[in-house]
């Protein structure tokens, strides 16, 4: 398993090249990843990862039925 800071340099990677409208829930973000070739094992791994991250402010966490996710510097 990759170290979740290697997880999150790839999500923040691809989502900085597609440049998304506003926030996506961790489903959108497994998809959007899939299509750009960077495997995750579930939605609910994303969701981990991404969530972790925002105790340190990295990640914006938008609390909803689902969560959605925005990363600041590029969303």
């Amino acid at each position: 398993m990759r170290q979740q800071g290697g997880d999150f340099e790839r999500i923040r990677a691809v989502l900085a090249e597609v440049e998304p409208e506003g926030a996506l829930t961790a489903k959108e973000i497994c998809s959007i990843l899939s299509e750009h070739g960077e495997e995750f094992e579930s939605a609910h791994r994303v969701a981990t990862v991404l969530g972790r991250r925002a105790h340190g402010g990295d990640i914006e966490v938008i609390e909803g039925q689902p969560y959605r996710y925005r990363i600041p510097e590029i969303a």
